[in-house]
């Protein structure tokens, strides 16, 4: 099975020293460039999370502060990263609601520019959960009919996932060889931001989906509550959720001039 591409398609998984969006940091990315001729790149790092990776972290990827002491930070990779990934979309597995967030923060917090909103996202655990409901382990078992060595490996995880939606594609007469398609079938929500803050209605409206106000226009928020803003901004939020926000509040206060 030869994926129908149009751009490069990247595979990728971190390891982290945490589940927290806002606060872990990466400590080892892999990514499997396919490209659209079938050609394959590979590569993987370790990473200086420039924090202590817990020791129920090291438990699940085995990774220390050893062994990443000597290793470069996010910030210095940063740049030759977003080169790597540049006019790609992107792939992984649970990667809508974890990697993609924790990726957008770190690229925030290097101060690097790159817009992941623009990408096509293609989660494969989405569309594993729609069509079967089981883990990574699970699904390369069911449908590659092999074991998944070294498991919580970054680069055995990232070249499991392409299997694994190779073989999705093989099975399912459903699913279309289709990145576009793709991309929307392992979407749950049209989110505004990464962790899902904000997302759009039926009318493309931006809608906040969280506490008291979740239902509502964010611009209506905005107007009937000023400090809503504020509290978002000096709250725990996510960088990019607080990114978002600012521009729909500038996009507002410039409509109201106009």
């Amino acid at each position: 099975m030869k994926l129908n591409l149009n751009k490069p398609l990247v595979f990728f998984d971190l390891e982290t020293t945490g589940i927290n969006i806002n606060k872990d940091r990466i400590v080892e990315i892999s990514l499997l460039k396919i490209y659209p001729d079938g050609n394959e790149e590979s590569k993987t790092r370790r990473i200086n999370p420039e924090m202590p990776i817990p020791p129920e972290a090291t438990k699940i990827h085995g990774i220390t502060d050893e062994d990443v002491k000597d290793c470069p930070s996010f910030k210095a990779i940063a740049r030759s990263l977003a080169m790597l990934i540049d006019d790609c979309d992107l792939a992984g597995f649970n990667s809508n609601r974890f990697d993609i967030p924790l990726l957008a923060e770190e690229f925030l917090r290097a101060t690097v520019d790159i817009d992941l909103g623009k990408r096509r996202f293609v989660d494969v655990q989405t569309i594993f959960h729609k069509m079967e409901q089981r883990t990574l382990s699970a699904a390369y078992k069911f449908y590659c009919d092999r074991e998944l060595d070294n498991a919580h490996s970054a680069e055995s995880d990232a070249k499991a996932t392409y299997e694994v939606l190779k073989a999705q594609l093989e099975r399912y007469s459903a699913l279309q060889n289709d990145i576009r398609f793709l991309s929307e079938f392992s979407s749950f929500t049209n989110n505004v931001d990464f962790a899902g803050r904000m997302i759009y209605n039926e009318n493309k409206e931006e809608v906040i989906n969280f506490g008291k106000y979740k239902g509502r226009l964010v611009k209506d928020v905005l107007a009937s509550d000023p400090s809503y803003y504020n509290w978002i901004m000096n709250g725990d939020f996510a960088l990019n959720t607080k990114q978002k926000l600012t521009e729909i509040r500038l996009r507002d206060i410039q409509a109201k001039k106009n």
